[in-house]
């Protein structure tokens, strides 16, 4: 069965997020290596119940386009099967599959609500 794998925050200013929950919760940042602005999030000691995260600079203004919310992101065995089967249960796919180098293949989709998630294929060849 799917599980809920990761969080994303999606923050205008980085920066100032990262250290808002760094003095709230002690959460633990690094900025990602990667080609895109991105920090992975640590929220607590492996081993113990909860996920860990990420952190994406906001594409757009807070206009109603923007992403203004925690994105949680399912792990599924099968990207491709998974975008069908959003569609086919009333959802709809709002950023399309893309891949996310060395970590797996990701889209976003809106449930019937309108509520945002992601769906994650993990394959560390996505280049």
């Amino acid at each position: 069965m799917p599980r809920v794998v990761h969080f994303e925050i999606h923050a205008a200013e980085p920066e100032k997020a990262v250290a808002y929950y760094q003095a709230v919760f002690g959460w633990e940042f690094t900025k990602w290596e990667g080609p895109m602005d991105y920090w992975l999030i640590k929220t607590g000691p492996d081993g113990e119940p909860g996920i860990n995260g990420g952190m994406i600079r906001r594409h757009g203004g807070i206009d109603g386009t923007a992403v203004i919310a925690y994105v949680c992101t399912v792990g599924v065995p099968a990207l491709d099967a998974t975008i069908e089967a959003i569609n086919v249960a009333g959802g709809q796919i709002v950023v399309p599959r893309m891949a996310i180098p060395h970590v797996g293949w990701l889209a976003y989709a809106k449930d019937t609500q309108g509520n945002i998630f992601g769906v994650m294929q993990p394959d560390k060849s996505a280049k």
